[in-house]
């Protein structure tokens, strides 16, 4: 006898959550409503644009949902008579009530290795943290903030030059790889759960641009790791004689103290050498707002740069613009 395909509802709207809705697409599944964020006002025209979950649900013929507010969607989801709700990077707080209806509940794919880094920004919070491994969980959702008890999980060496894009492409698939074995056995079977323990529970702080400016008191691998952390959103950055310079790349330099924090020890050829606490560290890839991202040769033959001037954060009017 042909088993019957589970009848699931997806919830996703960013680039991260497209290949977990692939999966879906290309499993024995009964794919019935795609929900995802509003279009929202992009590039400078601030025309309407559909998330790229949205845009694959259009190409695909799928029934797709953009409420505001989900307070009221849990009886369309009954009428449906939904199995499972798979979540990837929705944006929304599924209610309580919304999280009841299907019999096998509601599936979250999150970047990071739970407990550790609960919340909206792990991929860039391990970064910055130094986290040699990070990975994917799918876990039962709960009314808790990626409390629910562990369903399976995968994980993944974070390479040491890696930058929040990279690591957030790879997390994307590897979500998507996991979320197609644990599809299928669900089809057959119930998939027991394993409540999270407490111990090493944090959580990922959303970023903003006022995180993006750089402490040059702070050692050096702590500032290398949060420009690679902040790559591509919000972009670590710093002034220079009262112009904004964006840092997308950079490795330790020299220890030693040789200058204040901030002041410039080196700028010739390919070497832009900025002392740090305890140690330089040497920029590799720079932007001015509105230009292009350059390597330090390039950038430095269009830019002068002095040895001896300093970079700074802005002053408070201007931290948190």
């Amino acid at each position: 006898m042909t088993p019957v395909p589970l009848r699931v509802a997806f919830a996703g709207t960013p680039d991260f959550a497209v290949p977990s809705l692939e999966a879906l697409l290309e499993s024995d599944v009964e794919l019935t409503t795609v929900y995802t964020q509003p279009d929202r006002p992009a590039g400078r025209g601030r025309k309407l644009r559909a998330s790229p979950v949205k845009t694959l649900a259009l190409h695909h013929g799928l029934t797709v949902r953009q409420p505001v507010s989900l307070g009221t969607e849990a009886p369309t989801l009954q009428a449906e008579k939904i199995d499972l709700i798979v979540v990837v990077a929705y944006g929304l707080i599924l209610p309580r009530a919304m999280l009841e209806v299907p019999r096998l509940g509601c599936v979250n794919v999150h970047a990071s290795i739970l407990p550790r880094w609960r919340g909206a920004a792990p991929i860039q919070r391990a970064i910055e943290a130094g986290d040699r491994r990070t990975g994917v969980t799918l876990m039962q959702m709960d009314e808790g903030l990626d409390t629910g008890p562990i369903l399976a999980v995968a994980d993944t060496l974070i390479g040491e030059s890696e930058n929040s894009q990279s690591l957030h492409d790879r997390l994307a698939v590897l979500g998507a790889r996991t979320l197609r074995p644990l599809l299928a056995q669900l089809s057959r079977t119930p998939v027991p759960a394993i409540p999270q323990v407490q111990e090493g529970a944090c959580y990922a702080q959303q970023l903003t641009r006022a995180q993006a400016w750089l402490d040059w008191h702070e050692p050096p691998d702590v500032l290398e790791r949060r420009i690679r952390a902040f790559n591509p959103w919000p972009i670590a950055r710093s002034q220079l004689d009262g112009m904004d310079y964006l840092m997308r790349h950079a490795r330790l330099g020299p220890p030693g103290n040789w200058a204040e924090p901030g002041v410039v020890v080196a700028a010739n050829d390919d070497v832009l050498q900025i002392q740090a606490g305890g140690g330089t560290l040497e920029l590799l890839e720079l932007q001015r707002p509105g230009g292009k991202a350059l390597d330090t040769r390039t950038f430095l033959n269009g830019h002068s740069i002095e040895p001896g001037s300093m970079f700074m954060a802005p002053g408070p009017p201007d931290a948190h613009r």
